[in-house]
């Protein structure tokens, strides 16, 4: 599969409820994605299955994932340019 092709997929297998939560998403795939390790991006893969009311209270700051690895990873992407 192409670059293009799994970054679609991932543009599209990452929509989420929320606006907000998508432009989240989307910083990552476009900022982060391209260069980040193996590991980040199986992180990243694990958060999209996470439900998205808890997804948010941990982007926002509001509450904090107990999985320390994800916990990382949120605010690393919180961090992200916009």
């Amino acid at each position: 599969m192409s670059d293009a092709t799994e970054l679609g997929r991932l543009r599209w297998r990452s929509r989420r409820g929320m606006r907000e939560l998508d432009q989240v998403c989307d910083r990552y795939l476009t900022h982060a994605w391209p260069t980040d390790s193996e590991a980040q991006r199986a992180v990243f893969l694990r958060m999209l299955d996470c439900e998205d009311d808890k997804l948010w209270r941990w982007v926002m700051g509001y509450d904090t994932c107990a999985d320390a690895e994800l916990a990382a990873f949120i605010e690393r992407l919180r961090t992200l340019p916009h």
